[in-house]
């Protein structure tokens, strides 16, 4: 369904002599040169160094644009979450009307910012700035039986696909994701588990803070689904039919979608997280396009970056979700980007070169 480019490595040599011929000691930006370097392998076209000069080498960043998928979860009903399910149509709501955090950081550093309604159980009344992209009302609880059917896991990848073509038409060449769903930290930790083969008490965390009892329910619903479901875990979409939810699968197609139309793609904490690590295992080329913003508060998400052998741009303790671990990348991002196309050169500037 998604035909991913794997990024190319054939001018990494060129982009490493333009990241070391600029005024500054060699690998002194540290984590900006990689991030740099990074970008440029996926923007730079085929032919770009040839002949070599500024207009044909810029790099961009058109029209950053963040989607807060929303998403309602069977699994809420049985005491995993500090809140009840209504608290994911509230917030829609709160997006939709510019209140969240979400909403501060996207207009502080010049997101735009989409929500879509992947499926939440009491959709907000009339926000026309919600899109309607609803797979049910709500999963399956998922120690019971499958959170959805596969038709629901396909039209849910549809929908991404349709949503990310829409934000490519607009000129934009870099996405992020964020999510709302109550019990949406149990389900992450479930596809986890599912994932890199590891036990409910190794990949539970207190999500927004939750108490010892409630830590013990995660894990004891996690470990119910990986046995109830243990025959079917084969690949990735029977890992998001058995154990995922809406707004995950919307996602991570939306994930394999942005790197097939070569779109760069920040990677926020947890639970987006894992759904990267679903698209990755769907097209392992999706994971060249990704930036990871952060390492989030969740004990489980360490794991994940380690996993993926990934260094995440930030470490500030975030849990909250919704996408604002990869809105605050985004000044990292661009300063990346504004050394690589006008930091001066050694020769440019006529400063003796002491790489």
């Amino acid at each position: 369904m998604f035909d991913i480019q794997a990024v190319s490595c054939e001018h990494s040599e060129k982009i490493q002599a333009t990241l070391d011929g600029k005024t500054k000691p060699l690998g002194a930006l540290g984590e900006l040169e990689f991030l740099a370097k990074q970008i440029a392998q996926i923007q730079l076209a085929e032919n770009a160094f040839e002949p070599l000069t500024n207009s044909l080498h810029k790099l961009q960043l058109n029209f950053p644009h963040l989607t807060v998928f929303a998403g309602d979860h069977g699994i809420a009903s049985q005491g995993v979450s500090i809140a009840p399910s209504d608290v994911t149509s509230q917030m829609v709501a709160n997006f939709a009307h510019g209140g969240a955090a979400i909403n501060v950081f996207c207009q502080q550093f010049g997101w735009q910012l989409s929500v879509v309604d992947s499926g939440i159980l009491h959709p907000p009344e009339a926000p026309s700035s919600v899109i309607n992209h609803r797979l049910g009302s709500i999963t399956k609880a998922i120690n019971q039986q499958a959170a959805m059917t596969q038709g629901q896991v396909e039209q849910g990848f549809e929908f991404a696909k349709q949503h990310i073509s829409k934000i490519k038409k607009t000129g934009c060449n870099l996405v992020a994701f964020g999510e709302m769903g109550i019990g949406n930290t149990t389900i992450a930790s479930a596809i986890m588990a599912a994932l890199m083969k590891l036990p409910a008490h190794d990949v539970v965390g207190r999500g927004t803070g939750v108490s010892d009892d409630v830590v013990k329910k995660k894990q004891q619903v996690i470990e119910q689904a990986l046995a109830l479901h243990s025959e079917d875990l084969v690949d990735a979409k029977a890992i998001l039919r058995c154990l995922g939810g809406f707004e995950l699968v919307q996602i991570t197609a939306a994930m394999l979608a942005a790197a097939e139309q070569n779109m760069i793609i920040v990677v926020d904490g947890f639970i987006c997280t894992a759904a990267a690590m679903l698209a990755i295992e769907l097209n392992a080329n999706a994971k060249g396009y990704m930036i990871f913003a952060h390492c989030s508060g969740e004990q489980g998400h360490q794991k994940m970056l380690h996993w993926l052998q990934v260094k995440p741009l930030l470490n500030l303790g975030l849990r909250l979700g919704e996408g604002t671990g990869a809105a605050l990348a985004l000044p990292i991002i661009q300063a990346a980007v504004a050394f690589y196309n006008d930091m001066a050169s050694f020769a440019d500037a006529e400063v003796t070169d002491v790489t």
